[in-house]
């Protein structure tokens, strides 16, 4: 048995490794009851880890199949992430920087039509940054919105993609080219502090020209 899980977790790994199983089968594996493999399995369920199928095969009764969800799947270890940045920073050692850049801009092209779907109803400046700081919360920036006088600040205390922005910084120049398009005409943008070199967060000063 893998060492990785609690006990009450354990089912989770019988049914990776197993696949699908009936409850008589988890419940010899765990070497517990049948109510207490239930009681296991519905703990798990309400977790969103496992889920049952009723299955019926013949005369008899239907049995019920447990199985792993999406979640459950994800309690293991995913590696996609570490090869998307390997493949990411031999791409950029490699392909020249504007063949980098054009790659790059097909994939931003979906988070800025996002983003002028999202802001299309505004029509003051302020209003804009605001829902592009609430925009770049929800997705993990821990953005917030500050006015001082006729300047606004897109503040960004945390950076999800920093690993992927420490090796290329097309994606840092995208970023600032995204808010420039969606913001329009109307405004100027300064980044003034930068993660990337060292500073605790990203900044943006937004002026109305």
């Amino acid at each position: 048995m893998n060492n990785n899980f609690a006990d009450n977790e354990r089912a989770i790994w019988i049914l990776k490794t197993r696949g699908p199983q009936p409850l008589q089968t988890l419940a010899d594996e765990l070497k517990v009851t049948m109510e207490g493999a239930r009681f296991q399995l519905l703990k798990l369920a309400n977790e969103g880890l496992v889920t049952a199928t009723t299955v019926s095969e013949g005369r008899g009764r239907p049995k019920q199949i447990w199985g792993l969800t999406e979640a459950g799947n994800a309690r293991f270890p995913d590696r996609h992430q570490d090869l998307a940045l390997k493949l990411l920073c031999n791409m950029n050692k490699t392909l020249t920087p504007e063949m980098m850049g054009e790659v790059l801009k097909a994939t931003a092209q979906s988070t800025l039509e996002k983003y002028q779907e999202e802001l299309k109803g505004s029509r003051d400046l302020e209003s804009k940054v605001i829902l592009l700081a609430d925009l770049r919360k929800r997705e993990g920036y821990m953005a917030e919105f500050k006015k001082e006088g006729n300047t606004f600040f897109l503040i960004e205390n945390h950076c999800p993609i920093h690993a992927a922005a420490k090796c290329c910084s097309h994606f840092c120049q995208m970023e600032q080219e995204i808010f420039s398009t969606v913001l329009g005409k109307q405004a100027t943008i300064v980044r003034t502090e930068h993660i990337t070199t060292g500073q605790r967060r990203c900044v943006y000063e937004i002026t109305a020209r």
